[in-house]
């Protein structure tokens, strides 16, 4: 019979994970470098068992790899990375956007509203800055799509993805651009057309994709 994961141990681990995370998508722990456990737990002052727990599950999200007899390592991105993510994301981002038009609730539509506020009085203009707003929308649909095993997926996915997107976030990427078609989409979602959302979501998603390729080749 399964035994219940202990409550404390569960929640030190899902912090693993979110910290580990953010640390690799970032680029703080770019891709290929070694990952050092023992330093893991100084840093994060979290203990070998969550560390280890979060460890397997990017592992099995593709963004850390254990070589035996060589440790773990943080996994490599490239350009057939881009386009092979871009085809899974495509398809589900599109429906998540139709799904969230679909089933908005008034908390969602507040929300929503909300982005729409930042993005038309251009608060955010940092390229970083942009990343996390970029990141807030998206996340703020996935919620709104109401299906748990869909966003678990979105996530996944959509975590690949930012690597790549700081790669070159030096560069001249059109990130204001790309974030600014989310007007268009927020608003479809919260007016229900989820034939309009679905495809400005499929658009935006293809188009973007199209300007990290060309970042990444002239790299």
């Amino acid at each position: 019979m399964a035994v219940a994961e202990p409550v404390a141990v569960r929640s030190q681990s899902e912090e693993a994970y979110a910290r580990i995370l953010e640390r690799i998508v970032s680029l703080e722990m770019p891709p290929g470098s070694v990952v050092n456990e023992a330093r893991l737990r100084e840093e994060l002052k979290i203990g070998r068992t969550p560390i280890r727990e979060a460890l397997q599950r990017l592992a099995r999200e593709n963004l850390v790899k254990s070589i035996p007899h060589r440790g773990t390592f943080v996994t490599d991105v490239n350009i057939t990375d881009l386009a092979r993510i871009t085809e899974v994301r495509v398809v589900i981002e599109s429906h998540a956007a139709r799904l969230a038009a679909e089933k908005l609730s008034g908390a969602d539509r507040e929300a929503l509203a909300e982005l729409v506020e930042l993005l038309t009085r251009g608060y955010v203009t940092d390229q970083r800055d942009l990343m996390q707003l970029d990141q807030r929308i998206h996340r703020s649909l996935y919620r709104a799509a109401r299906n748990t095993f869909l966003e678990a997926t979105l996530e996944r996915y959509f975590n690949l993805s930012l690597r790549l997107w700081y790669l070159v976030l030096d560069r001249e990427v059109r990130l204001r651009e790309a974030v600014d078609e989310h007007v268009d989409l927020l608003q479809a979602v919260v007016a229900g057309d989820g034939d309009l959302a679905e495809t400005i979501m499929r658009r935006h998603v293809i188009g973007f994709e199209g300007e990290i390729r060309k970042a990444l080749v002239e790299r």
